[in-house]
């Protein structure tokens, strides 16, 4: 493909606006509800709502960019998430920005598999997939860090409801690029047509797993457990199914997944709690906090895009994989030395780098680990299952850890506070040390994303 690296541009662009998206909005949430006099269940509503069906979606729509052609697939989602960010900009109530959010969750849930699915498909089997994968990382990191001084920015100078129409012109553009620049991608069709029972299961079981975590009412984990596992009669029984579970034979998208599940539930409630911590403990303003958590992205983005490409090409997915968790380890040992007198300099800068470089080393290994290694017929599905891992993984890892910290604490003190969250760092250093084992025991030595060097370099 000729305008491969104009394809990532957009594709990478499209992840960079999904990712922005939620930290812009998240920083919009105190005028929005002073304005519509939102209450604090509505906001988290508003939250939810985008996650509920980002998460529960994730599936079914890497399995429609199969199907239906992941350009289309990705075109449908952007114009979608467009418009439901118009309807939000011009939203009278908070039960209309609920709504909008939660098309905006299945406009991403449209587009972020298709577009994961289509870089692979565009550097399947050629020497540049290391260093795309690096980029396709960084610029998550990047708008994450963008995300938080745009936020403010915006809302500050031109209100709120900018938050939403910032993004309008952006889909649109996209889409229309979409056209020109990515191929009309789409898997073989599944001969006994499409699996509607997989698709509501997988859906209803997914959704309702995370709103039970989100919302901590554990006994509908229960019920979230009886529509999946009907999901996965269905999928043994059928003809055409939602997603063929021979997909798990494959040894090294079982271990990819698994480490994502892990990677993600240890670090995001980590950098949740920093969030929490720098405000609470420390007194920091919501941009001083903001900004305090820039360096991880800094880290995760320049790694990424450049040694962490550069190692997988070279050494593999294994090595490059363990050499960022170690890193994280490292970090995280560090975030033990916090107390109600840390500084930022003397702190909290140096366990941040260590996780950042962590992370940009290991995440572009970890996405080849989950996604590479499946038919083209079937990398929608793989993307797919790749981000329900991540969302999950998010959403247990920062209920979980925010519900043992807060009970360790048993008060408000700052002195109290900090005790939680040392246990909350504990915890992830045992997840990120469970990860390490699953990376050495069940990651293939060699995989065929190391390639020689120079012809990485030279790509």
């Amino acid at each position: 493909m000729k305008n491969k690296w104009a394809a990532l541009a957009l594709l990478a662009a499209t992840q960079f606006v999904l990712i922005l998206d939620l930290m812009i909005v998240s920083i919009a949430m105190p005028p929005m509800a002073r304005e519509l006099h939102l209450t604090q269940s509505d906001l988290s509503w508003m939250s939810s709502a985008y996650s509920l069906v980002f998460g529960g979606l994730l599936l079914l729509g890497g399995r429609l960019s199969d199907y239906v052609g992941r350009r289309r697939i990705f075109m449908i989602g952007m114009l979608l998430f467009a418009v439901a960010s118009l309807a939000g900009g011009l939203a009278a109530s908070g039960g209309a920005l609920v709504a909008a959010r939660a098309a905006q969750g299945l406009g991403g849930a449209l587009v972020a598999p298709a577009a994961l699915s289509l870089v692979m498909t565009i550097f399947k089997d050629d020497p540049a997939l290391p260093k795309a994968m690096g980029i396709w990382g960084a610029v998550g990191a990047v708008g994450a860090s963008v995300g938080v001084v745009a936020g403010g920015l915006l809302t500050d100078g031109f209100g709120w409801r900018s938050v939403f129409f910032v993004n309008v012109p952006i889909g649109v553009v996209a889409a229309a690029l979409a056209l020109v620049l990515l191929p009309a991608a789409r898997g073989e069709r599944a001969s006994g047509g499409f699996d509607l029972l997989g698709a509501i299961t997988s859906t209803g079981g997914l959704a309702l797993l995370i709103y039970a975590v989100v919302d901590a009412d554990w006994p509908l984990v229960g019920g979230a457990v009886v529509l999946l596992g009907a999901f996965l009669l269905i999928e043994r029984r059928s003809a055409g199914p939602l997603m063929p579970l021979r997909i798990f034979r494959n040894r090294q998208l079982r271990a990819g997944n698994l480490l994502m599940f892990l990677i993600a539930g240890a670090m995001q409630p980590v950098a949740f709690i920093l969030t929490l911590y720098t405000q609470v403990v420390l007194g920091y303003d919501a941009t001083e906090s903001g900004l305090s958590l820039v360096p991880i992205s800094v880290a995760i983005a320049l790694t990424a895009s450049t040694v962490g490409g550069r190692a997988l090409a070279r050494y593999g997915v294994r090595p490059t994989i363990v050499a960022g968790l170690v890193f994280i380890l490292a970090g995280l040992l560090f975030y033990l030395r916090l107390d109600t007198g840390s500084s930022f300099v003397t702190h909290l800068l140096a366990p941040e780098l260590l996780t950042g470089v962590g992370f940009g080393l290991l995440v572009a290994a970890v996405t080849v680990a989950a996604t590479s290694a499946v038919s083209p017929a079937e990398s929608g599905l793989a993307s797919g299952l790749f981000n329900v891992t991540q969302q999950v993984g998010i959403s247990i890892g920062i209920a979980a850890q925010i519900a043992l910290a807060t009970a360790v604490a048993g008060g408000t003190s700052p002195e109290a506070l900090v005790s939680g969250y040392h246990v909350s760092y504990l915890v992830a250093i045992g997840i990120i040390g469970l990860a390490l084992v699953t990376a050495l025991t069940q990651l293939p030595r060699r995989t065929p994303a190391a390639v020689p060097a120079e012809e990485a370099q030279a790509a």
